[in-house]
């Protein structure tokens, strides 16, 4: 069934207006590389509703840097799968119209290619077709070329380079999409489907054509087991060259009521998004808890799953008692350490804490943490980007080589067993014998003692620290590394109620790593050997769920 009614009255109209003879059209200019012909195309596109309406598409930065990124590569590095995530409201369904035009009719188009939009449903899925329709009716070359099937939410393409191609707007509930093979298939925020079905059966057709590609446009999901999660994480890790993933989200150890982490992750604000609307939002998810893990999934872009109560420590917490750490008045002073060497990627950490006087000792934090310089290229971008702040700020040591080699370690012990009564430090046994040669080789004697990482040491040890932290008696003066790593960690449990920290699922859900945090439980829990911590019940700080902001 064909447009009727008024819609067959304006795509009549356009292709009457469109000369007989097609002009030339930005994007055919000669010289022009694959992404700059795809970007042509877009920024030619007409925006169709709200603020900017009627004037040409202007993409943001990110949103030009994502189609640089995706088309701008050869042959043989071509993506198949190109994932998006950004918060809610920064022009994706507008971005996605046009790249599903540009496949269909602009430079992109391939004789009898298929177009699939998929959605949450079919509300959804109509919205998206509703934009395509209504910029193909704004412009008249574009209606020229196509029959557009509004009952059936289809468009077939009748002539240009793109003839016998067909578009079609499908939903996950409709649990359509065996039999396709997608030239192009978009999702549009995929982070609400529940069911992998519909993604499946599009990533699965792909093998039916040399080129075809997969955009995801969407928020991140709530949880790290949901499919986008997955394709999110594969693809930061590098692991899969074909996986292309631009992720902007605020950092686990940002404030999430602070304007300006609301600034930093919504390009479109002040521009097509409304700024005080956010901002009353904000408001709002910070006086009301109930209406916070909306406000930080969908406008801070942070993944906020049913494991809350796993985390070791609510941030905000963590930040408000960070105190001041004067470095200089700790010398000579009596102090326990904790150190977690790390693997290939891993940072190395050494954490120093000094107790104060008293039966009730607060503590002072002094973080110290190593990094490879060799192994820099192998992290994502996002990883990269903060490593190398926190090395320009002098937070983070940047050793020579692809691994850390332990004598920069056993060298630092040294020089701050000089500078402080170091009493006792205590490890985890991973390469632990090559430290130990590197401190004998140089007659460095700080003591050491082994700390076992399984559930009988670490449960009091993080439980202890949940209590320092919680009662304001753990000074740390805000180094950044290790905010990051006290945000990402994640706590599991056995089944007798002990706790203790997995590197493995903490590692996993952002781009830094936990080491410092590891290496100031150590410390905590070395120092309780030597410090009796005063008897408490420790009910009120662990028995009742922290919401994890």
């Amino acid at each position: 069934m064909g447009l009727r009614g008024p819609g067959a009255r304006r795509l009549a109209d356009a292709r009457a207006a469109t000369p007989v003879r097609r002009r030339r059209m930005p994007w055919d200019a000669k010289g022009l590389t694959r992404a700059e012909r795809v970007i042509k195309f877009v920024q030619y596109c007409p925006v169709t509703k709200g603020k900017r309406a009627g004037r040409k598409m202007k993409l943001l930065p990110g949103q030009r840097a994502f189609l640089e990124d995706l088309y701008g590569r050869p042959d043989s590095e071509r993506v198949r799968i190109a994932v998006k995530s950004e918060p809610r409201g920064n022009g994706k369904t507008g971005l996605l119209a046009t790249l599903i035009l540009c496949h269909l009719i602009g430079p992109e188009a391939e004789p009898r290619g298929e177009v699939y939009a998929a959605a949450v449903d079919r509300t959804q899925s109509g919205k998206m077709f509703d934009e395509v329709e209504a910029i193909i009716l704004a412009v008249p070359a574009f209606a020229e070329l196509v029959n557009i099937q509004r009952f059936h939410k289809k468009i077939e393409v009748l002539s240009g380079q793109g003839a016998g191609s067909i578009f079609e707007a499908m939903s996950a509930d409709a649990r359509k999409g065996h039999g396709l093979a997608p030239s192009l298939w978009v999702f549009d925020e995929l982070a609400r489907v529940p069911s992998r079905d519909l993604l499946d059966a599009l990533m699965t057709a792909q093998g039916k054509r040399n080129r075809s590609l997969g955009i995801i446009i969407s928020t991140q999901a709530a949880d790290d087991e949901h499919a986008l999660s997955q394709i999110i994480d594969d693809g930061l890790s590098g692991a899969d060259p074909s996986v292309l993933v631009h992720l902007l989200a605020a950092p686990d150890d940002a404030d999430p009521f602070d304007p300006e982490t609301l600034r930093a992750v919504n390009p479109a604000l002040g521009i097509f998004l409304d700024k005080a609307d956010l901002l009353v939002e904000q408001q709002r998810a910070k006086r009301l808890p109930s209406f916070a893990p909306a406000f930080i999934n969908l406008r801070l872009n942070r993944r906020v799953d049913s494991r809350a109560e796993d985390r070791v420590l609510n941030i905000g917490v963590w930040k408000e008692a960070m105190g001041t750490v004067d470095r200089a008045s700790l010398r000579g002073r009596r102090c326990f350490g904790g150190l977690d060497l790390s693997g290939r990627n891993d940072l190395s950490a050494l954490v120093l804490i000094f107790p104060s006087a008293g039966a009730d000792p607060s503590f002072d934090i002094l973080p110290f943490a190593w990094t490879p310089a060799g192994a820099m290229q192998e992290r994502t971008a996002v990883e990269r980007e903060r490593l190398r702040q926190w090395i320009r700020e002098g937070h983070l040591i940047e050793v020579p080589g692809p691994t850390i080699r332990y004598g920069y370690i056993a060298a630092a012990l040294a020089q701050l067993s000089q500078e402080f009564d170091i009493r006792a430090v205590g490890y985890d046994r991973w390469r632990i014998d090559d430290l130990k040669s590197e401190l004998i080789d140089i007659g460095c004697n700080v003591p050491l003692q082994e700390f076992g990482q399984g559930f009988k040491d670490m449960s009091p040890a993080v439980e202890r620290f949940a209590e320092l932290a919680l009662s304001g008696k753990l000074r740390h003066g805000s180094n950044p590394v290790l905010n990051a790593a006290v945000a990402g960690a994640i706590t599991v449990t056995d089944p007798a109620g002990n706790i203790k920290v997995d590197k493995e699922k903490s590692n996993s859900r952002g781009p830094v790593r936990i080491d410092p945090l590891v290496a100031l439980v150590i410390a905590i829990g070395t120092a309780a050997r030597f410090v009796e911590p005063p008897k408490r019940d420790l009910s009120g700080f662990l028995s009742k769920p922290i919401m994890v902001v």
